[in-house]
């Protein structure tokens, strides 16, 4: 996590989301490749193309994109990762795992080592905190880092993470108490770094949060979802990036900037449109992405 607030620092705070599906390609391009191959593709040009901009710190690679295409698939997103790790840029997978004891430790492990191994996971607490003691003990013994679920950007969060208890504060903050011991724990066995392994998932959707949530938890480091095509504004990202930091994360605003190019709509239409172009479009989004919210920081 450390090495991601300082690349953050100096690439900018944006995120590359790599749910890339095969559906948000032209058809040429996936006749000619095969879906999984041309997710591939474009996954390694784009990431060779963002790292050599220094348009972002990190890329965060959703496996349910890849797990849709089989075993292919699968191939495809553990060649991305590596693709990231060796770019320089940080790798978050996003797997949002929770379960129990030998599950979490074998998660843990499935994820954090092996043929699919990342830099950060995404882990959800809501199953119980013992869900979270396989990964933490990999953050202290190998220098991989967590993103807790604490509050997310979509609607549904207020089923769960909203609710009262009734002892007071909210579900939410039961969670981050928790996250604050955790990196309490973790800043005795690492004193020179900023900012914990444990960093905090808070969706960028909702002005009212934004503020109170970076005041709460002044000392975590932040993925921020909710960014570009999901209705987050980079106001509200500016809110949640003050303080320890975090990385904001874009997805479909990058991978399907394409639709928004006249060049690539007519070379679409002409059937001449190639993953090159995709990427061009994709890499001037990026940019895009990073001066708006290193502008309004």
């Amino acid at each position: 996590m450390q090495i991601l607030k300082e690349l953050a620092a100096e690439n900018g705070p944006l995120c590359v989301g790599l749910d890339t599906d095969p559906s948000y390609f032209p058809q040429n391009i996936v006749s000619r490749f095969g879906p999984a191959e041309a997710v591939l593709e474009y996954n390694r040009q784009l990431v060779r193309r963002i790292a050599k901009d220094k348009t972002a710190c990190c890329c965060k690679v959703q496996i349910a994109y890849y797990e849709a295409m089989g075993i292919e698939g699968m191939k495809a997103y553990a060649q991305t990762l590596k693709a990231v790790r060796q770019s320089g840029l940080v790798c978050i997978s996003d797997v949002k795992r929770g379960d129990i004891a030998a599950t979490a430790e074998a998660y843990a492990r499935a994820h954090f080592s092996g043929d699919f191994e990342t830099d950060i996971l995404t882990v959800n607490p809501y199953m119980g905190f013992d869900t979270l003691k396989p990964f933490t003990k990999w953050c202290a013994s190998s220098g991989k880092g967590i993103f807790v679920l604490l509050r997310t950007s979509n609607p549904g969060m207020a089923d769960i993470e909203q609710q009262e208890l009734k002892r007071g504060g909210r579900v939410l903050d039961q969670v981050g108490a928790e996250l604050q011991r955790i990196s309490a724990e973790m800043k005795s066995l690492f004193p020179q770094q900023e900012c914990s392994p444990a960093g905090a998932v808070v969706g960028c959707t909702e002005q009212s949060d934004a503020q109170a949530l970076r005041q709460a938890y002044k000392d975590i480091f932040f993925l921020i979802p909710g960014y570009g095509a999901q209705g987050g504004a980079a106001e509200i990202c500016a809110a949640l990036l003050q303080n320890a930091g975090g990385t904001v994360n874009s997805s479909r605003g990058i991978l399907c900037a394409w639709k928004k190019d006249s060049t690539c709509m007519q070379k679409q239409a002409d059937g001449t449109i190639s993953i090159e172009d995709i990427v061009e479009a994709s890499a001037a989004a990026a940019l895009a992405s990073k001066k708006e919210l290193t502008a309004v920081r």
